[in-house]
């Protein structure tokens, strides 16, 4: 049986992939972190709801498939949470196989003078702030995660795993979400690093860019905004995307190791 952990699995994403790995077979660590969100005009009460909610219910319907999960909140911004997750990983499971770095600590920050995006999001200006809440958790905790997973990896001669992370933004950056961008650009190239450095002990290490995702934050401008869009095809659900990580997290994916897979 396979070990998965999985970050910001309480919902979207995160939890659709939670879900799709047990299917599978794996275990599975579900590690969240309560955020509070202040209300924003521009940001569906549903979107909100759903980044409050806890791991619980996911781990409940994971075991009422017959699959194993534990729900675990851990503050990623700490550097020492790593260690943690893995610590409990280990307890619940076993070593952890397959690590899916997808957690957000997610602001709208700008360089840009207005003070809403044009879906009426609130935008804050960047920030020692902004920057720290954004890096902390898209780019320093999965490099420390990564770190965590490898040491382990090696320490008990392991010859197969699994790294996935997720991305966002594009050639010129991220308007308007400028630290989320750059933040989730660093995680990228961690993650390409690991590639090519763990590819001797048996660790794939891939990147995935969703399409626009419907995790609760979609609305009708932004579905009008993909049917005129060239570059975007598809708002897609969080269970589409997690099936493609869940592949990248099998054993059919060995040869597929270095790549961001960008969705459309």
């Amino acid at each position: 049986m396979r070990i998965a952990l999985v970050t910001g699995a309480n919902h979207g994403i995160g939890a659709a992939t939670a879900q799709a790995l047990a299917a599978g077979g794996a275990a599975v660590v579900c590690a969240y972190w309560l955020v509070d969100d202040p209300v924003d005009p521009g940001v569906p009460e549903t979107y909100r709801a759903n980044r409050a909610a806890n791991a619980d219910a996911v781990v409940a319907a994971i075991r009422d498939r017959g699959g194993e999960a534990v729900a675990v909140a851990e503050d990623l911004t700490d550097p020492q949470a790593p260690r943690r997750l893995f610590d409990r990983a280990e307890a619940a499971f076993g070593p952890v196989d397959i690590l899916i770095n997808n957690a957000t600590g997610w602001v709208q920050d700008t360089f840009s003078p207005r003070d809403a995006d044009s879906y009426g999001r609130t935008l804050q200006p960047v920030s020692a702030a902004t920057w720290q809440q954004q890096f902390a958790v898209d780019a320093m905790a999965p490099a420390l995660l990564i770190a965590e997973f490898a040491r382990r990896h090696t320490a008990r001669d392991a010859t197969w795993g699994r790294i996935v992370g997720l991305t966002s933004g594009g050639e010129l950056g991220f308007p308007e979400e400028a630290s989320y961008g750059a933040a989730k650009a660093a995680q990228t190239n961690y993650t390409m690093s690991a590639a090519v450095e763990l590819a001797p002990l048996g660790i794939t290490a891939n990147v995935v860019h969703p399409p626009v995702t419907d995790t609760g934050w979609v609305t009708d401008a932004v579905r009008g905004f993909v049917s005129r869009s060239a570059a975007h095809v598809h708002v897609a659900t969080p269970a589409e995307v997690a099936e493609v990580i869940a592949y990248l997290a099998s054993d059919a994916s060995g040869l597929i190791t270095g790549n961001v897979i960008t969705l459309r």
